[in-house]
């Protein structure tokens, strides 16, 4: 199988066209936030972790973030270098709305 192949074990088939991430979240569900790293090291960001939960050289409205996510595709993540500033989207959790694992301010989840 070569990379060009569309049959076959391991072929991947794409629909044509684009996905849009995240299409059925309601204004209500999205926010924006600029975000700075205040530290001397770069930070990541991965696409599931509860905003208010990360590294505490991230400056931000962790209040206002209180439920979000990042709106970036899963499995990847956003890095800042020190000093970056972005702004970004972010989305409400959905479900639970937990992520096991993750400390909330100082109680794990």
């Amino acid at each position: 199988m070569t990379g060009n192949d569309s049959e076959g074990p391991g072929a991947v088939r794409v629909r044509p066209g684009t996905i849009e991430l995240n299409a059925d979240r309601s204004s209500g569900e999205r926010i924006s936030l600029v975000i700075v790293n205040t530290g001397d090291r770069p930070v990541q960001i991965g696409s599931h972790i509860h905003l208010p939960d990360v590294n505490p050289a991230l400056d931000f409205d962790r209040a206002a973030a209180a439920g979000f996510r990042l709106d970036i595709p899963s499995g990847t993540s956003a890095r800042f270098e020190p000093g970056a500033s972005r702004e970004l989207g972010a989305v409400a959790l959905r479900g639970r709305c937990a992520v096991p694992g993750i400390r909330l301010n100082g109680e794990a989840t």
